[in-house]
């Protein structure tokens, strides 16, 4: 039931009702365990260092002028993840190493140049993607600025 009043609480950020606007909601996992989860759901399968990877994306757009500037705005961006669309950002625990990586992120690793967008090739993606500068390819991911 939690899981499923996070997730409506997230649909409904930024919606006006009435009047009023729905804040986004407060993620109570704390930033470690969000970013693994986002990890989780976007890198799952991925090298070690491409999960650090997708972190560092995440950290890079808190501190970018272009996007929020918390873990939970920038995950919670309406079409800015597919995980979270999908719902596998809640699909299954985070593992230890996608922990890890998330720790690693936070902490200022980041293998991607300073990437603020990640892509899998191989599958449909809007064509502007393809108009960032490419920084790094690991495994199923384009990571670029």
């Amino acid at each position: 039931m939690r899981r499923l009043t996070l997730l409506v609480m997230v649909l409904l950020a930024g919606i006006t009702v009435c009047g009023h606007t729905i804040a986004a909601p407060q993620y109570l996992g704390g930033d470690e365990d969000l970013l693994a989860r986002l990890i989780s759901g976007e890198a799952r399968g991925e090298p070690y260092l491409g999960q650090v990877a997708v972190g560092a994306v995440i950290m890079n757009r808190v501190q970018s002028p272009s996007f929020p500037n918390t873990i939970p705005g920038v995950i919670f961006q309406p079409g800015a993840f597919e995980s979270v669309a999908n719902g596998q950002i809640w699909a299954a625990p985070p593992t230890q190493t996608q922990y890890s990586a998330a720790r690693e992120a936070l902490n200022g690793v980041d293998p991607t140049y300073g990437a603020l967008y990640f892509w899998n090739p191989y599958l449909p993606v809007n064509p502007w993607i393809w108009t960032r500068t490419i920084t790094l390819w690991i495994g199923r991911h384009v990571f670029g600025i």
